[in-house]
């Protein structure tokens, strides 16, 4: 079952650091204690590969990347098709690239993750 997205965003909050790291074993991307939290109560692993395999792709243009995972508002949606995007940029407003996903199931309008050696953690755990 899903938690609440109330709940599911006041208990990303406390995530600062990691006290372990997960790995997705064929991208071996490792993942932090609040992404492991957020893909159980969430169920969006799909999420972390996606962000992941797109991540990965683009270090040769930047050390740093933000992933910005945004639904977008109905009347955008009925205007594009699409549902949500998710948008990576190199942390200074560079967009490296966009992927729009027609329909998505993930409970939160927002969020935002940044990738930096190999690893996907939320802005907090930084």
């Amino acid at each position: 079952m899903k938690a609440q997205v109330n709940e599911i965003k006041e208990r990303l909050q406390y995530f600062t650091g990691t006290e372990m790291f997960y790995q997705i074993p064929l991208l071996r991307t490792r993942f932090t204690d609040g992404l492991k939290y957020l893909s159980e109560a969430a169920e969006c692993f799909w999420l972390i590969t996606d962000a992941s395999v797109i991540a990965k792709s683009l270090m040769n243009r930047s050390e740093f990347i933000t992933i910005d995972f945004k639904r977008m508002s109905e009347e955008r949606q009925d205007y594009t098709g699409y549902e949500a995007e998710i948008i990576y940029s190199d942390g200074n407003d560079n967009i490296l690239e966009t992927h729009r996903y027609n329909a998505t199931d993930f409970p939160l309008d927002e969020l935002r993750l940044f990738f930096v050696n190999d690893t996907l953690m939320l802005p907090s755990e930084y």
